[in-house]
């Protein structure tokens, strides 16, 4: 694993993505950073983080998708990973919330964004950007934002924490490769407020009553609405209130 340490950068993501295109970047290529200035998360979403306190992180991901319409299998790789490291370090009540923010209880402790890239020979590779809060206590006006210290009253090593969230990628791409069914069971199983009532709010503000069942082939949450129809949701289509 080749490590780049930053003090700050604009975008992890970025960087690596700049990195990747302009060379032959090896394979799980890590870069890491104290700050970042333009953290991104989901949609467009600003990703803020205190300086020095939180793992700030983006890996390079290569020969995994051998087919664009696979991406959501990464999304998997990579949240599940973080989740069985976090497992390991006893932070209670994990979930996942579709389609990867990590959760403990109702309170957001980390966000990943993957973005995937195709080359001329049609190969793809991915970045995968992961902000975990670590050791930031403070969370003034973020209500449902926390962290590892936060949850544990323990401050945790963020280098270690790296290491091992690498490894675990590792070891689930290899599973994907084995059984993916298996692992698609595994994060569905981890989803945030599965089979509980749900409000949810449409691109329309308009407000509806529903069931999280699981997530489509192509990463879409499938919703049990109250006429009992089973219906797939985009990311941009729906937002969970809780």
């Amino acid at each position: 694993m080749q490590l780049i340490k930053l003090d700050a950068i604009d975008s992890t993501n970025d960087f690596l993505k700049a990195m990747a295109a302009n060379s032959d970047t090896s394979n799980f290529t890590v870069v890491t950073a104290e700050n970042q200035t333009k953290g991104k998360g989901q949609m467009g979403a600003v990703w803020n983080s205190e300086i020095g306190k939180n793992l700030i992180m983006s890996i390079l991901i290569k020969k995994v998708l051998s087919n664009i319409t696979d991406v959501f299998d990464l999304n998997i790789v990579v949240a599940l990973s973080v989740i069985d490291v976090l497992k390991k370090q006893e932070i209670p009540d994990l979930s996942i919330k579709w389609p990867n923010d990590i959760m403990s209880a109702n309170k957001k402790i980390g966000g990943i964004l993957i973005e995937n890239s195709i080359k001329s020979d049609g190969s793809i590779y991915s970045v995968a950007g992961l902000g975990l809060n670590v050791n930031q206590t403070n969370f003034e006006n973020l209500p449902k934002a926390s962290s590892l210290a936060v949850v544990t009253d323990k401050n945790f090593d963020k280098g270690n924490l790296l290491i091992d969230i690498v490894a675990s990628m590792k070891m689930n791409i290899e599973k994907l490769k084995e059984n993916k069914t298996a692992l698609w069971q595994e994060y569905e199983s981890e989803l945030f407020r599965k089979e509980m009532p749900t409000v949810f709010e449409n691109q329309n503000a308009g407000r509806f009553m529903g069931i999280i069942k699981g997530v489509s082939k192509s990463g879409r949450l499938q919703v049990l609405m109250e006429n009992d129809q089973l219906k797939d949701f985009e990311i941009k289509q729906i937002q969970m209130l809780y």
